[in-house]
């Protein structure tokens, strides 16, 4: 059976404004402010591997993640998987009613174990109105969100599979990777099976070209992790100007 999710915080009591001070998402609040968004929330924890949210569900909440990755899935008719993005640490997610919808565009899963934050979505509107610096951080998360979007339609369209998974590769870095004695590591795991699903190719070829880069020196690949040695050499590759 799959694993509940489980509320942190138990009716009436108060959540910490530290949680939420230090977030661009609210930046701008004063310490009353941040109270006062706090108080339509409560803490949830998601075991890795479960679902927040699936596909066209109701869009019953909005979610700020505080701690973990999650991963933003999209169906396709034809009933292939999609990895739309990865939801990082402070990033406001979930939130259906700043895009007119009613139901969720996509499912939302647990990269690893992970607490969010949880408002119902009746307050987004209130909450977005009284305090418009969150409103209007929270449209601009939107904005890029859907310019990425763009982008990566674009490249699945355009590109070599070489140059996507190289993209793929260099946006998870940028988005989430600290720096090791090898390289830049992307800091949650990440299969070849996922690098598939986020660049619209198959397990063999994502193996295939991983498999070459690691024995050019330009990755290190384990399970389920992925550093990258040489940053330089992908951003050449992305931009089809192999140096070979």
């Amino acid at each position: 059976m799959p694993t509940r999710p489980t509320h942190e915080r138990n009716k009436g009591l108060a959540l910490d404004r530290s949680l939420i001070a230090r977030l661009p998402l609210f930046k701008g609040l004063t310490a009353a402010e941040l109270d006062e968004m706090l108080r339509g929330a409560r803490s949830v924890r998601y075991p890795k591997q479960s679902a927040v949210f699936e596909q066209e569900a109701e869009a019953h909440s909005f979610f700020v993640l505080l701690d973990g990755h999650i991963r933003v899935v999209r169906t396709t008719p034809e009933g292939h998987q999609v990895i739309v993005r990865y939801i990082s640490e402070g990033e406001i997610f979930g939130v259906a009613a700043a895009l007119g919808r009613t139901t969720y565009p996509a499912s939302a899963i647990a990269a690893v174990d992970c607490v969010a934050l949880v408002w119902p979505n009746a307050l987004w509107s209130e909450l977005s109105l009284r305090f418009p610096s969150f409103g209007a951080n929270t449209y601009k998360t939107v904005g890029s969100r859907l310019q990425e979007t763009h982008t990566r339609v674009v490249e699945l369209s355009t590109e070599q599979v070489e140059q996507r998974v190289a993209h793929a590769l260099l946006r998870l870095v940028n988005q989430t990777g600290q720096k090791t004695d090898q390289g830049i590591e992307i800091d949650f795991p990440i299969s070849r099976q996922d690098i598939a699903e986020m660049t619209g190719t198959t397990l063999h070829t994502v193996s295939r070209l991983l498999s070459a880069w690691e024995e050019r020196g330009l990755i290190v690949s384990g399970r389920q992790k992925v550093t990258v040695k040489d940053p330089h050499a992908l951003v050449v590759l992305a931009e089809h100007r192999d140096r070979r």
